[in-house]
């Protein structure tokens, strides 16, 4: 299956006129991750093996661009497993569920498929085992978010979220207990270390988990965009208002220099008086956006008089993860 696409209406920027020498900063590492492909390949690989519809729980990964592909091949987003008749086959999405989800499923009969990122199932590893060892644990994340929902659901009584470097600041824990955080994998790196710095001022005896829970690659698209925002008189960054690592991107280039900066989900949400007096425009796209919607962002700068295009590498990608077992080629 081809990157999904969006319909765009091409040609609606103008040259904004003479501003001297002008350049696109292409940041790289940007768009899809490995959980996110595996995550994508999940839905077409159930609707090729089993045919339409095929029931998904919450958007697969936080792009409506890939949601509405998807949905035309014969997904079926629903909001919980309870909207999906009795015995169908249900994938969860990238960011994880609860047990109680899991327990609920199979309760109803359904086939499910989990499509959750390995990076977030460790994240409930190290959750299920500081559980176990009566710890309580600060989880680092955005309230709502699913992701945190099902991080939380996996030790209900033994988690409290602290959503900013504030609230840490207010945060009550249990006294005379083991102290463990953890994150939500997709948060800024800066502000997550601050969070946490102000929490060991407060409890010293905080503990680290086993390993960095903010994923590789929200890290790297983190550092490239550190990389171009300071060079840059504006950065669009391409990508769904509900995706966390493409929300903080924006942040992260206007923390980091750039003159300004903009989310779009697709090249005609560009407006015009952004490029007024630019000359050096960063572009980059969060984890769960396909390069097709970068490649049109670029293909319309271009039409305005930005045609060259410099892509700035910070990291190289190379992580695959298998498709789900259920998913997997039979062996004989």
């Amino acid at each position: 299956m081809d990157p999904p696409r969006a319909p765009i209406a091409r040609h609606r920027l103008v040259d904004p006129g003479d501003v001297g020498p002008r350049r696109v900063l292409l940041a790289s590492p940007r768009g899809y991750c490995a959980g996110v492909d595996r995550a994508v390949i999940t839905v077409e690989q159930a609707l090729a093996q089993h045919g339409a519809p095929v029931y998904v729980r919450k958007q697969i990964v936080h792009n409506r661009h890939v949601v509405a592909e998807l949905e035309r091949a014969g997904a079926v987003f629903v909001d919980e497993v309870d909207a999906v008749p009795e015995g169908a086959l249900v994938v969860f999405s990238a960011h994880g569920v609860s047990p109680a989800v899991v327990a609920e499923a199979s309760d109803r009969g359904l086939q499910a498929i989990d499509a959750t990122c390995p990076l977030v199932t460790k994240v409930h590893r190290e959750a299920q085992r500081f559980a176990r060892d009566e710890a309580h644990m600060l989880l680092v994340g955005h309230a709502g978010h699913e992701e945190v929902e099902g991080t939380m659901g996996e030790a209900p009584g033994r988690m409290t979220l602290v959503q900013s470097p504030a609230d840490a600041d207010a945060v009550d824990v249990p006294e005379h207990t083991r102290l463990v955080w953890l994150s939500q994998t997709t948060l800024s790196v800066d502000e997550t270390m601050e969070t946490v710095r102000r929490l060991r001022v407060r409890f010293p005896y905080l503990e680290d988990p086993p390993s960095d829970d903010i994923c590789y690659a929200t890290q790297n698209r983190q550092v490239a965009m550190k990389k171009v925002a300071p060079e840059c008189d504006l950065v669009i960054v391409v990508g769904s208002a509900n995706s966390s690592n493409t929300v903080r991107l924006v942040d992260v280039a206007l923390e980091a220099g750039a003159r300004a900066a903009y989310r779009v989900d697709a090249s005609r949400e560009i407006e015009q008086a952004w490029l007024e007096g630019v000359r050096t425009i960063g572009v980059s796209s969060g984890a769960s956006v396909p390069e097709v919607l970068v490649a049109e962002v670029l293909a319309e700068l271009a039409d305005a008089g930005w045609g060259q295009v410099d892509e700035v590498r910070t990291a190289e990608e190379d992580l695959v993860f298998s498709l789900p077992k259920e998913l997997r080629p039979s062996r004989r």
